[in-house]
């Protein structure tokens, strides 16, 4: 019994279905990509924003013995500027969802803004119970470290995200450490552990979805 030979297009419907698979699957990746928050971008604003809103309150505290009111003002403003970004970001990127991913991502959006709104009448009470300006600082800053923190983690199981939590367990430690370190040496370990953590994971994050889409295509080139 003599075999057949292979006929040239034998092969080529299953070619077209591992091409067909592959493009599939890096849409499915593009689109959950365009539907998460993008951690480069949060981890870049906050890091920006603790970089620079401490290090001016340092600076002004070495120079004058504590910070000018103009130091707490440029500090204020980085912050709520990072809050904002996160929460356009976070509630924009997740808008096209629908049913749980949707409501998660607007519920984790507007719970920044309700933790730094309930801490800011926080430090309200404080500073009418009669906390002085040590007190107030210190509370000031480890208790935003405290939000933060807690709002990573929390983010962290909402959106299954290892580095997310590892970064907000991150933000405690830093919180503790600069309470204990005290003025003015807070600001500074703000600045450096605290806004250059979120500038490292920024990095980490850019390298991890490089790697991510390397690997893409190169499943697509043995395709």
């Amino acid at each position: 019994m003599t075999s057949t030979p292979d006929r040239p297009g034998d092969d080529v419907a299953p070619l077209a279905a591992a091409d067909s698979l592959r493009l599939i699957r890096e849409q499915q990746d593009r689109a959950r990509a365009a539907l998460e928050p993008d951690g480069r971008a949060l981890y870049g604003a906050w890091g920006v924003a603790w970089l620079a809103g401490y290090l001016v309150l340092w600076a002004s505290a070495r120079a004058h013995g504590e910070p000018e009111p103009w130091a707490f003002w440029v500090f204020a403003g980085a912050i709520a500027a990072a809050v904002v970004f996160t929460m356009v970001h976070t509630i924009s990127r997740t808008a096209g969802t629908r049913g749980v991913s949707a409501r998660t991502g607007a519920m984790y959006g507007w719970s920044w803004m309700l933790g730094f709104l309930t801490f800011s009448v926080f430090l309200g009470g404080l500073a009418r119970a009669g906390a002085d300006g040590e007190v107030m600082a210190l509370a000031s800053n480890g208790g935003a470290c405290l939000v933060v923190g807690l709002l990573y983690l929390g983010g962290a199981t909402a959106f299954g995200d290892r580095s997310l939590f590892v970064l907000g367990a991150w933000i405690l430690l830093v919180a503790g450490a600069a309470t204990l370190v005290g003025l003015p040496g807070t600001y500074l370990v703000m600045a450096l552990a605290g806004g250059g953590g979120f500038v490292v994971m920024a990095g980490v994050e850019h390298l991890r979805i490089l790697r991510r889409r390397r690997r893409t295509d190169d499943g697509g080139g043995r395709a």
